[in-house]
């Protein structure tokens, strides 16, 4: 793979350089743990239009939405359900959070997101990333093996795509392509690409190289250990020849806001209790996470985005300060947790931190929470 790609596919220059805040979701089907009422996936892609059309209202400045292909979620198709958001809304951004790459046609990729592009006049992004489960390889025809390489290569392609109308192209793992009509052109002179980054250097450094944006997922624990990364990735940048200015980093995280603290970790808890022991680890193991361990993770050094709007606001510029990121990214729709509550939260993002942040950020000082 050429790893020296350029690529301008950065946000249009008409965007205002601010810091940005944005909403995401996978859209799991999770019974409510307090209620016991169990959504279907109409339920859960209804919500999630509404909390899409609601963060528009709000003034966030993205959406993104994930992509599954189990039964226990709700998304297999982002462009789809991004299209429908679009005809709800009128500004705010509509990204993959991601798109699985690797057991995906770049041309098909591009294709759905230039749609997009059109039907939202210019609003559309790609989160492209390996994915963190493994269904779609078998579901698709892939070989898990080769998960490194299927990754890199359609990158490549799919980078390629968004430069001209016509490509022609050779690869080991699609068809090669003869002066192929790439068609529709997106609205935007070229989709914004972001990688996905879960905590390998090898995908920071290959963001860097291409000049893509990093998107780099953050679900607990001290965010300094992702310094790291977030180094690795500007240096990978740079040697490759792109300005540092143009090397955008999102950092994404689970979170939930409420008028204090204490009252966001106690409604917060069951849900994100619930969502660890349906998807990262605790079914498996049999085990519920204990609050004391929840307190740890929403402790205020750590990354769990849990808290009053001060609490918030103190831990996104202590990252700042960590990584000099350009976007935040909160998913609060996990475990099963009411959309009223969801919508809580969003609308203090919006009107309660996103503004203190932004005027912290201007003065270049940093505040904190009581």
């Amino acid at each position: 793979m050429n790893e020296k790609i350029q690529q301008d596919a950065q946000p249009s220059k008409e965007r205002a350089e601010v810091f940005e805040f944005g909403i995401y979701t996978l859209g799991d089907i999770s019974t409510d743990p307090i209620s016991g009422k169990s959504p279907n996936a109409r339920d859960r892609l209804k919500e999630i239009v509404a909390a899409a059309k609601l963060a528009d209202e709000a003034g966030i400045d993205v959406f993104g939405v994930g992509e599954h292909h189990r039964l226990d979620f709700a998304v297999t198709s982002p462009p789809v359900l991004l299209a429908a958001i679009a005809q709800a809304t009128k500004r705010i951004r509509l990204t993959s959070a991601t798109t699985v790459l690797g057991t995906s046609d770049p041309v098909r990729v591009f294709e759905d997101f230039a749609t997009l592009d059109l039907l939202s006049d210019g609003r559309a992004e790609i989160i492209a990333g390996r994915g963190a489960y493994v269904e779609s390889f078998p579901l698709f025809g892939f070989e898990l093996e080769n998960y490194k390489e299927l990754f890199h290569e359609k990158l490549n392609l799919l980078l390629e795509l968004n430069k001209a109308e016509h490509i022609t192209w050779n690869g080991k793992y699609r068809t090669p392509l003869q002066n192929a009509e790439i068609a529709p052109r997106p609205d935007q002179t070229h989709l914004p690409v972001w990688v996905g980054v879960g905590g390998t250097p090898q995908s920071a450094e290959l963001a860097g190289s291409l000049g893509l944006g990093m998107t780099l997922a953050i679900l607990g624990g001290d965010p300094a250990r992702f310094k790291s990364l977030v180094e690795v990735y500007r240096a990978a940048g740079i040697r490759a020849g792109h300005k540092k200015e143009a090397l955008k980093v999102a950092i994404t995280s689970h979170g939930y806001i409420a008028d204090s603290t204490t009252q966001a970790k106690d409604e917060y808890y069951p849900y994100y209790a619930n969502y660890v022991s349906q998807f990262m680890g605790g079914k498996q193991r049999g085990e519920k996470m204990a609050r004391e361990q929840f307190e740890q993770l929403a402790s205020p050094i750590n990354a769990l985005a849990v808290g009053s709007p001060e609490m918030l606001v103190e831990k996104i510029l202590a990252q700042h300060e960590l990584f000099g990121h350009h976007r935040f990214m909160a998913q609060f729709d996990i475990g099963g947790i009411p959309f009223s509550k969801v919508a809580a939260s969003i609308e203090l993002l919006a009107t309660k931190v996103a503004p203190v942040v932004r005027r912290e950020l201007s003065k270049g000082t940093v505040i904190k929470a009581d």
